[in-house]
């Protein structure tokens, strides 16, 4: 059964996390609302329009602030504790700083996990509504993009005609076995458009072995067939990067279709990667944030703790983006880059934490 000790311990840091997360949550929705506000300006929309959007997009944005609310609440937990000179009572009952470090890092855990299995696929949830919404202001949305298990699969409206493009293949700027079924929106008639590969590297598409069939059934061949659309495979690419708008499960199965087509799983596995690491990033957060209350003892104001809080989770920020980019850019292996960075902090608790007692 939990003692005392623990349940106290659990419920101020609890406490600390909820409070800082409740105001980082209020400044990203103020931040959010401007930016919302500015992004509309040129469009007849009421007021509710960019709080809704605000709304939907807060949670996400929320989501990759944790690491450093983790940091920050471990921090004002500590000072709460050492204002009452609740740490001397703890010690003379025999709870030492291995013991309240240790209880926090299950907590952390915890709420870890609850974090990227609930927080994340709620959030996901939203920012996929949020995308929904925003992109009707981004183009006249007359085409559509998708890839699933069969391929990538195009829709769009242009010079008169509604296209309906299939491959089976899509790597960077070049896809595989297309069909392109054509149809006249003034005449209303139809045609299909079937090649071995085209290069997309630019809205004009180069196809190659082409076969052209009207709604005849006529048929022509040619080697080489120019065709306009308003994607390149820059285009297509970012239609698919902003994945946190997918949950663990839509994830994963985006990651299977995209292995089937031969499009590029890196984006797919390196943000896979950075939720499972997140309850290991949380507990080393929490671990940090207590040493360097623990060592550093003139850190007494809550002032110098939200500094020294902001300088650390801006250094930790930046070798993680580092690191990832190195993983994105696969020059080194993705698992690493982004293991690495927790790695190297978790030494550095672990030098803090092995004589953390003598203080």
């Amino acid at each position: 059964m939990l003692k005392k000790y623990h349940l106290y311990i659990s419920a101020v840091f609890l406490k600390k996390i909820t409070l800082i997360s409740l105001i980082f949550l209020c400044l990203t929705i103020i931040i959010n609302f401007f930016e919302e506000l500015k992004f509309l300006e040129n469009y007849d929309v009421k007021i509710t329009y960019p709080i809704l959007l605000t709304i939907l997009n807060s949670p996400s944005v929320l989501f990759e602030l944790f690491p450093f609310i983790f940091l920050i609440s471990v921090k004002f937990f500590h000072m709460h504790l050492n204002e009452k000179n609740e740490f001397e009572i703890l010690k003379n009952h025999g709870i030492n700083n291995s013991k309240i470090i240790l209880f926090l890092s299950i907590n952390s855990i915890i709420c870890g996990i609850f974090v990227i299995f609930i927080f994340y696929t709620f959030s996901s949830s939203l920012k996929n509504q949020y995308l929904i919404l925003k992109n009707k202001f981004s183009s006249e949305n007359e085409y559509l993009a998708v890839v699933n298990e069969n391929g990538l699969w195009i829709k769009e409206e242009i010079n008169n005609y509604s296209n309906i493009i299939h491959a089976s293949k899509f790597n960077k700027n070049m896809i595989e076995n297309i069909t392109i079924t054509q149809r006249n929106l003034i005449t209303d008639k139809s045609g299909i458009i079937i090649a071995k590969s085209a290069d997309i590297s630019s809205k004009d598409w180069l196809l190659n072995n082409v076969k052209i069939i009207n709604d005849l059934g006529e048929n022509k061949k040619k080697n080489i067939f120019k065709y306009n659309s308003s994607f390149d495979g820059e285009l297509i690419s970012g239609l698919f990067s902003n994945l946190s708008s997918l949950n663990i499960y839509q994830l994963n199965f985006h990651l299977s279709n995209y292995k089937k087509i031969g499009y590029s799983t890196t984006d797919v596995k390196v943000h896979l990667n950075k939720i499972y690491s997140a309850p290991i990033f949380y507990l080393l957060m929490t671990i940090l944030g207590i040493l360097i209350m623990m060592k550093f003892t003139f850190i007494k104001t809550k002032f110098f703790t939200v500094i020294t809080g902001i300088f650390v989770s801006v250094f930790i920020y930046y070798i993680n983006y580092f690191s990832s980019l190195f993983g994105a850019n696969e020059t080194i292996p993705i698992t690493l880059s982004i293991w690495l960075p927790h790695l190297i902090l978790f030494l550095t608790c672990l030098i803090g934490v092995i004589n953390i007692n003598e203080n």
